[in-house]
């Protein structure tokens, strides 16, 4: 038996266990997001939110359970689609209609597994008793998948998703959905470029496709969102789109699709595509955290004997996670905050800003920082600072040139002769109205009757 077992090592055992630990904590998390959002929601605009359902379950002994601030909202939503009719129209591939949900939340479900969600452990050897087998120590990394890879892998699984959602607009025999499957496309392919692009300036300041050395160049160097916040927001703009966040969410766009690409869903296929938009947004976050806010290091500059990359033991291991998790949370608050506050953008503007503004400074940002590393930045503290100055630079020049490039409005006035505000040569157009009455803007002395 441990002959047939001697593939089996540290690093499998701790990457099963991180695995089976984070699915189940992101299928929570992307339920209780909707609540969280709910609740964001309702303080932004000045509403109460989920504040009854507990987990009584309508059970009398149970009643203790009741209301606590609304939070078995998601198990009540979780039951309520799992006992819905799961109905099918009768014009859909129905093959296709059925796999496309799954099809969208794999690879959320998968993505996550380069995170290095604690560090690296400096493990015990350990036996196995049922088994009779031993099991050697050593440093293993708390990830599902620590491959040299690891940054490509994520990338690649990322776009992955709106397979599904075009599969599922098609599949649908809806044109609202057809329309929001072929918007999500297009979508994808304008700001995948942008996404790739500020990793890549990532990738040449580092020079390493691992995600520990990223965390390590930064606890070395500082954070790269203080040594490259262009490409920063890019990537944080470019991520938004990707998860069809607002206000990228034509491919969804309520006012104008109905719907979009999930139209004709409902029960649980239909909660599956939400489950894949709210672990996406986690998944995003914790992969921004990782490549320009430090991963799991508290704070930069500050090697603290728990979250620097050196400290080993099991206690650093879990305050690591418990850093790394917190810093998801705030990201995926701010994603929820900017969608009460930030209007969705019209589609040929979220088009227009991919093709003509963020892919071109990208490529710029990209330029810059390979001429940067090529003559050589300074290391440690003087590192952030000297690149926070070229993004100044840059900054400055992109207002100077936006200033300065043709103007385009797709909503100027066509002017129409004999209008009001293209008469005619030698007419003068007056819509004012003709009665003294109407022509009266006080509201006393205009309703008092002449005697």
């Amino acid at each position: 038996m441990a002959d047939l077992l001697s593939f089996v090592s540290a690093q499998l055992i701790i990457s099963v266990t991180v695995y089976a630990v984070i699915v189940h904590v992101l299928l929570g998390g992307a339920g209780y997001a909707t609540y969280a959002e709910r609740k964001i929601s309702a303080y932004i605009q000045d509403r109460v939110g989920p504040n009854r359902t507990g987990f009584n379950l309508g059970l009398p002994f149970l009643g203790k359970l009741r209301g606590m601030l609304g939070l078995g909202q998601p198990l009540a939503d979780g039951i309520k689609f799992m006992l819905k009719e799961d109905y099918t129209p009768g014009k859909v591939d129905k093959v296709l209609f059925t796999l496309a949900p799954g099809i969208v939340v794999i690879p959320a479900l998968i993505g996550f597994a380069i995170i290095p969600w604690g560090g690296v452990w400096d493990c015990p050897s350990f036996t196995i008793p049922i088994l009779n087998l031993h099991i050697a120590g050593g440093p293993v990394e708390i990830s599902a998948l620590p491959v040299n890879v690891g940054v490509i892998y994520m990338i690649a699984i990322a776009s992955l998703g709106v397979y599904g959602i075009t599969l599922g607009g098609w599949a649908s025999n809806n044109k609202f959905s057809f329309l929001g499957g072929l918007r999500a496309t297009a979508q994808m392919l304008a700001y995948e470029l942008p996404l790739g692009i500020s990793l890549l300036c990532v990738l040449v300041m580092v020079g390493s496709l691992l995600p520990m050395d990223i965390i390590r160049y930064q606890e070395a160097n500082g954070w790269l969102l203080l040594s490259q916040p262009i490409a920063a927001v890019i990537f944080f703009i470019a991520m938004l789109a990707e998860a069809n966040r607002t206000p990228f969410d034509n491919a969804e766009a309520e006012s104008e699709l109905v719907g979009g690409y999930h139209t004709e869903y409902n029960s649980m296929r239909f909660a599956l595509f939400f489950l894949a938009e709210y672990s996406h947004v986690v998944v995003s976050s914790a992969f921004f955290i990782l490549l320009f806010a430090g991963g799991f290091q508290a704070l930069p500059f500050i090697n603290d004997p728990l979250t620097s990359t050196g400290a080993t033991g099991l206690l650093a291991v879990l305050v690591k996670v418990g850093v790394y998790f917190g810093k998801v949370a705030a990201m995926v608050f701010l994603i929820m905050l900017v969608r009460w506050t930030v209007p969705r953008l019209r589609y040929d503007q979220v088009m227009s800003s991919a093709w003509q503004g963020m892919i071109p400074l990208a490529l710029v940002v990209l330029v810059v920082t390979s001429v940067a590393v090529y003559f050589g930045i300074p290391g440690g503290l003087m590192h952030p600072v000297m690149m926070l100055g070229i993004n100044l630079v840059m900054a400055v020049g992109l207002f100077i040139v936006l200033g300065r490039l043709p103007a385009y409005n797709p909503n100027r006035k066509i002017q129409l002769l004999g209008s009001r505000f293209n008469p005619l040569p030698g007419e003068r157009v007056d819509h004012a109205p003709i009665d003294a009455m109407a022509r009266e803007d006080r509201p006393i002395q205009g309703t008092v009757q002449p005697s």
